[in-house]
């Protein structure tokens, strides 16, 4: 439910990536919820993904905006109280690399910068991961949980060539380091590995180190429904602050990995038999619970 100083003339938003898999039901549960929605999405061809009936919303407005095209973030800003902002790699670089840091930084200071003069402005929510959270060299000798305070080491996530990890943790500081300077109310979401297509591949940049992650308890995902949900609360809930760790479930024993395996991988590539005799659990060490805390009294 949304606090009482949340008014209906500021429910006028823009979401941007709206094309992704996040920020296309993101676009849907906001209209469905009564939001009059600016769906900022990159490339011209994706503009179609919101035609059709299901989309035949007067409270939808569709943008073409490059995240690295200052001009044409603030036309899709205009009038907005808030904004949803999460990157996605652009189709002609589909994949991370080492250089792709400098364009998700690049992109989250353009992004913030715009959004520090648009005046309607009230509040972002920025996605960014569980991967700027959770690669540090002291995994081993930490006494409590990861969460939300935690940062990923740069020079470790360098070292091993981790460039999701790096990427996120540069943009998300870019951005938290202006939002900041700026005067403008940020709030992230660190989210845990999005279980939903096109996401589902064993290619998927946030899987790199995955075994690593599996050892260290830290190994978590998301479903789409619940970061979804997880954006909105925090969107409407005038208490929220700072970042969050959203995921939930983790992945912590051999059975939780064999399943996950058999969505990722083709079925040609069965688990070995000594896979299968596995029993460890590793004890989970990453906590969520200050989102949990938030969203106790949401209603998806």
């Amino acid at each position: 439910m949304a606090p009482a100083s949340f008014t209906q003339n500021s429910k006028t938003v823009c979401v941007m990536d709206a094309s992704g898999s996040l920020g296309s039901t993101l676009v849907e549960r906001l209209l469905h919820k009564g939001y009059t929605v600016h769906a900022a999405v990159q490339n011209h061809g994706e503009l179609q993904c919101f035609e059709g009936e299901h989309y035949d919303n007067k409270k939808l407005r569709v943008f073409h905006s490059d995240p690295l095209d200052y001009h044409s973030i603030m036309d899709a800003l205009k009038g907005c109280s808030g904004l949803f902002y999460s990157f996605e790699p652009s189709s002609d670089q589909p994949t991370y690399d080492e250089f792709m840091a400098e364009v998700e930084v690049r992109a989250a200071h353009n992004v913030l910068e715009a959004c520090a003069r648009t005046d309607t402005i009230d509040k972002v929510v920025f996605t960014s991961s569980a991967t700027a959270v959770i690669w540090r060299d002291d995994h081993n000798t930490m006494s409590s949980d990861i969460d939300e305070r935690h940062w990923s080491d740069i020079n470790l996530c360098r070292k091993f060539k981790l460039w999701h990890a790096l990427s996120k943790t540069l943009a998300e500081k870019t951005a938290w380091a202006l939002a900041m300077d700026r005067g403008v109310n940020m709030v992230s979401i660190n989210g845990g590995f999005l279980m939903a297509p096109p996401h589902l591949t064993i290619k998927n940049p946030y899987l790199k180190g995955a075994a690593e992650m599996y050892e260290d308890g830290v190994f978590v995902t998301v479903d789409l429904n619940f970061i979804v949900d997880s954006h909105i609360c925090i969107f409407e809930n005038v208490s929220s602050y700072g970042r969050y760790l959203c995921f939930n479930h983790v992945i912590s024993c051999n059975k939780d990995a064999i399943k996950l395996a058999h969505i990722l991988l083709p079925p040609s590539e069965d688990c070995s038999p000594e896979r299968l005799e596995d029993t460890r659990v590793y004890q989970q060490r990453i906590s969520n619970k200050k989102l949990n805390k938030l969203m106790v009294d949401f209603e998806s």
